[in-house]
């Protein structure tokens, strides 16, 4: 057990926990965890189950596809990312498009996902301060083993896909508080305001030509 009254002792030991225990929440692995693991460890040399698991997957991503939602493609055995940057073209790297579109989708939906992206990948240049982004901005919608069935991710889509269609209303985040080592994992953000208002295009225009109408 490690114990401190010290707020900036815990800030520089919350990071090195997440490398080498696990997370703050959660510590090392318990009993029902090694169990999980070792039942994982026949499953995944069964290859009907690893057909119906690479499947499963698949189907989210073709969902998502249909309705023009920016993924990486192929889909992968274990989940579907998609393409932050490219979903909310408006917002700009330093707005963490990934994050914005994580947030959003867990208030839209209940969905848990994870943005990886700029907030875990970029890079600054101690002397110049110059910052790097990296190539790719995603959010990783990962499939546990064992867990959701088709019916679960069908709502994963559709709440996917009723953002899609108001994107432009997304606004980006800027960070409050953010530990210097794994950002991605404990930094606390907020939304920015957003540039629509809040409304789609197609809104506005209604409005607008209500307003114009005759008493």
């Amino acid at each position: 057990m490690f114990a401190t009254r010290s707020e900036a002792v815990y800030d520089q030991v919350v990071p090195l926990l997440i490398l080498h225990e696990g997370y703050v929440t959660y510590g090392g692995m318990a009993g029902r965890d090694l169990e999980a693991l070792a039942t994982g460890l026949r499953e995944m040399v069964d290859d009907a189950y690893i057909r119906h698991r690479v499947r499963q997957v698949e189907r989210l991503g073709e969902r998502l596809i249909a309705a023009g939602i920016p993924i990486v493609r192929p889909t992968g055995g274990h989940a579907v990312c998609v393409d932050a940057a490219a979903f909310l073209p408006h917002v700009p790297r330093s707005q963490f498009p990934a994050e914005a579109l994580t947030a959003e989708l867990y208030l839209e939906g209940g969905v848990r996902a994870v943005g990886l992206g700029s907030l875990a990948f970029m890079k600054e240049d101690p002397a110049t301060g110059a910052v790097t982004f990296p190539k790719m901005e995603l959010v990783r919608l990962a499939i546990p083993r064992r867990v959701y069935t088709d019916s679960h991710l069908e709502v994963v889509a559709a709440a996917l896909i009723r953002l899609y269609e108001r994107r432009h209303s997304i606004p980006g985040m800027r960070i409050v508080a953010a530990p210097r080592m794994l950002k991605h994992f404990t930094a606390v953000l907020e939304p920015l305001p957003s540039r629509q208002h809040e409304r789609p295009e197609f809104e506005q225009l209604a409005l607008a030509e209500d307003d114009s109408a005759p008493s």
